[in-house]
């Protein structure tokens, strides 16, 4: 990097967080503007039993929209403000570039995983001329602390085909029972989403997998374990997170397809949620089928409450979700 370019590297602000086992720690909070590296900060540190459990992540917001449809898409509501509302637009990549140079050279940091794919599918320009692959993992790969996250529904992998280092990505695929996905979520089949896991599993990336959101659907017992079993039978995920149906306001008001609202029956500190009975027994069977069928137990619950933690004998405290390394 040239010293003009140096010169102008934005600043990195820190500031001190409450963790969920109740210690403080010096964190990145943002780099510049914070309109491309800014830490989630939005779930306040959970003190009742029914306040939801999520970890305060780094967002890499290279680009906010998604060219799918899902009927639930919290961007429904969170981009409802702007013109483009939930159509796929992309940041400037020099502007990207200078604050990913600037968070790579703050000194004394511990390791992040940068979530690209928090506002936006990662892997929604891989058929443009400028896809983001090809851009942001060269410069992860640069650097020897930090590793992206890749969270997609997508299938266009050829351009992480092609890339022999990626040490620093992890990629993951979000993932339901192939019914509930045909209903409600207007992207790639599950079938084929599996095959580009698998894939890329086999070329060595870190691979993981988000179920979420569960849906209590008729026959939902066989459906996951359906799931399940053609999972394994191609690839063995990192690590496996389970979310349930959930809906903030702004979702459920901006919702086109409102159809899955029915299974919603109670309310946490992040929004609507099936209720409580249902969801414990949605997770135990899972969690359950997953260490006797497969001897698996790298699993993680998301956006979910203390109470239901506890019930399920997890420690929310010592969380390893789908955004953190």
């Amino acid at each position: 990097m040239n010293e003009q370019l140096i010169t102008r590297l934005p600043k990195v602000r820190l500031q001190s967080y409450l963790q969920l086992d109740g210690s403080q720690k010096v964190l990145v909070e943002q780099v510049g503007d914070g309109s491309i590296i800014r830490r989630f900060d939005k779930t306040p540190v959970p003190r009742k039993k029914t306040d939801v459990v999520c970890p305060h992540f780094m967002e890499l917001k290279w680009a906010y929209g998604c060219p799918f449809d899902c009927a639930w898409c919290f961007l429904k509501g969170t981009l409802r403000l702007l013109d483009t509302k939930t159509k796929p637009v992309v940041k400037d990549f020099t502007k990207i570039q200078t604050h990913l140079e600037s968070f790579f050279k703050n000194d004394g940091q511990s390791a992040e995983l940068l979530n690209a794919g928090e506002l936006s599918d990662s892997l929604m320009t891989e058929n443009t001329d400028n896809p983001f692959s090809r851009f942001v993992i060269p410069l992860f790969e640069g650097q020897d602390l930090h590793k992206v996250l890749f969270l997609t529904k997508s299938i266009n992998i050829r351009n992480l085909e092609r890339i022999k280092h990626h040490e620093k990505v992890i990629i993951s695929f979000s993932l339901n029972a192939p019914s509930v996905a045909r209903k409600w979520e207007r992207a790639p089949s599950v079938e084929k989403r599996l095959g580009a896991a698998e894939i890329l599993s086999r070329l060595g990336y870190e691979t993981r997998v988000r179920i979420d959101p569960i849906v209590p659907i008729e026959n939902w017992k066989n459906e996951y374990s359906g799931l399940i079993d053609s999972m394994f039978d191609k690839f063995v995920p990192e690590r496996i997170t389970l979310g349930s149906l959930r809906g903030l306001r702004s979702t459920l008001n901006n919702a086109k397809d409102k159809s899955w609202v029915t299974f919603m029956g109670e309310g946490s500190n992040w929004g609507r949620k099936v209720a409580f009975e249902t969801r414990y027994k949605i997770y135990s069977t899972i969690i359950e089928y997953l260490k006797t069928e497969y001897h698996y137990s790298k699993i993680a619950l998301c956006k979910e409450t203390i109470e239901m933690w506890d019930e399920l004998g997890l420690d929310y405290k010592e969380i390893r979700c789908n955004c953190l390394l």
